[in-house]
């Protein structure tokens, strides 16, 4: 997993992992990866107005990650999400999906996510599901 994952080459990368077997057209993919902008706008919404749709977030990770496999799908995110990525990160724990490092995204080699912090409102609302 030594490939550098930017802007430039996001589509090539994600279509190299996309792994849907049942997708019969380019329109398919690209609705698929607007669960990414999805994901973001439901943060964002949480951070503005308080209102966090949990399950909502979590039903998109879960098809996201059956689509990329984890690795990809947090690297991903990462790179569209980095602003948000503590916002995202408790989803991903919870799902068990998030490695301890991502490597080479946007000119950044090693991303310890360990050290990236949750926002512990999220990890109290996910304690309950």
């Amino acid at each position: 997993m030594n490939e550098f994952l930017t802007d430039e080459n996001f589509l090539i990368y994600c279509a190299k992992y996309y792994d849907n077997p049942q997708c019969q057209s380019t329109e398919e993919f690209m609705e698929d990866l607007k669960r990414i902008k999805y994901i973001k706008k439901l943060i964002t919404r949480y951070i503005e107005s308080g209102e966090l749709k949990d399950r909502l977030i979590l039903n998109h990770l879960i098809i996201l990650n059956n689509l990329f496999g984890s690795e990809h799908l947090c690297r991903i995110l990462y790179l569209k999400a980095k602003t948000q990525f503590g916002y995202i990160k408790p989803f991903l724990v919870l799902l068990n999906l998030l490695p301890e490092k991502l490597f080479n995204i946007k000119g950044e080699s090693i991303i310890d996510t360990t050290v990236i912090s949750m926002d512990t409102q999220i990890i109290n609302i996910l304690r309950k599901v």
